[in-house]
């Protein structure tokens, strides 16, 4: 934690807490604000509340947003530069998909904090507070977010390719993924159940539908009538921006029905329905879909252990008044 003292025409930054400085290392601690900006999450949370009352669609885009910024680089908002050269993280073949109101979001937090603490929070930290809030406001479970993070230096497309997860991914190639960003095969399972709420392009799954192997076109592990009904939704050659629900039972709540889904094989995307039929995983698919509180739990687990993924502490990074730009 820290806290701002003027000396001398001079703002010198007091350390009150001994901070781990390496990155990839965290000592992120609730709180963080306390004196500096005490108000910033429910500032943050009203910022969300607006937003999400005027779409939806910002409650996936946010968390989704929040998922693609940790995997590539650690937890440092370095998704949300943009580059007039179409070169940063958020310009990536694999980031093109990321909707707009998740950028949004981050961005009226950011000038809401900005408003009554300047200079003070970084739009990681904002990013992480407003991961929990979409999630807790469209029905899922509230925990407390750990901060102390500041904002990265670096946004290059370059740095995206290979480091987040395939629509067509086996267990295997899901569970070294995540391992590499110190995620065990719950904490994945877990993180998957975000897939509770958003929707997906056509394109991600399409081969489910029409070219799954050689012997069937249909992948099998579908259900039949979900499988007819996504044929209906998502013809051969559709326009791609055409989408459909990860969860075709409650779109909009976050909640548990993603792995009831997943049982009765309406899983979306091959990454989602191998976690049921690998039997690997397929015990926590089911304990999921049993038990709605195991699912919160890990859940909430999972997103702590998420947000401190390569974080810059202490006096690394910058915190941005701007988070699409870099301080000048």
């Amino acid at each position: 934690m820290e806290k701002e003292v003027r000396r001398g025409g001079w703002w010198v930054v007091v350390m009150v807490m001994a901070m781990v400085i390496g990155r990839g290392e965290t000592h992120l601690v609730q709180n963080f604000y306390s004196s500096s900006c005490p108000n910033v999450e429910a500032i943050v949370r009203q910022a969300v509340i607006n937003k999400t009352s005027q779409t939806t669609i910002a409650v996936p885009a946010t968390l989704r947003l929040f998922f693609h910024d940790c995997f590539v680089q650690g937890c440092d908002a370095s998704i949300m530069i943009a580059s007039p050269n179409g070169d940063a993280e958020k310009d990536a073949p694999d980031n093109l998909s990321l909707a707009g109101d998740g950028f949004d979001t981050i961005i009226k937090s950011k000038q809401a904090v900005e408003s009554v603490c300047p200079g003070v929070v970084s739009c990681a930290d904002i990013l992480a507070i407003a991961a929990r809030d979409v999630v807790f406001l469209s029905g899922g479970p509230s925990f407390s977010v750990e901060l102390g993070r500041r904002d990265g230096l670096v946004s290059n497309a370059s740095l995206v390719a290979g480091q987040l997860p395939q629509p067509n991914f086996n267990l295997n190639q899901l569970k070294q993924l995540f391992s590499k960003n110190n995620l065990n095969q719950i904490d994945m399972i877990a993180l998957s159940g975000a897939h509770t709420v958003g929707f997906s392009h056509c394109n991600r799954f399409s081969n489910r539908l029409y070219s799954f192997s050689s012997s069937s076109s249909l992948d099998p592990s579908l259900n039949t009538s979900y499988a007819q009904q996504l044929r209906a939704d998502c013809p051969q050659n559709v326009d791609p921006s055409i989408v459909v629900n990860l969860d075709p039972v409650t779109p909009q709540t976050f909640d548990n029905v993603y792995y009831q889904n997943l049982v009765a094989g309406k899983g979306l995307l091959s990454s989602d329905e191998v976690l049921f039929t690998d039997p690997s995983s397929n015990p926590t698919v089911i304990d999921f879909a049993n038990n709605p509180s195991d699912f919160s739990a890990a859940f909430a687990t999972a997103m702590i252990k998420l947000g401190r993924l390569g974080v810059l502490v202490g006096s690394q990074g910058q915190i941005r008044t701007d988070c699409t730009a870099f301080n000048s």
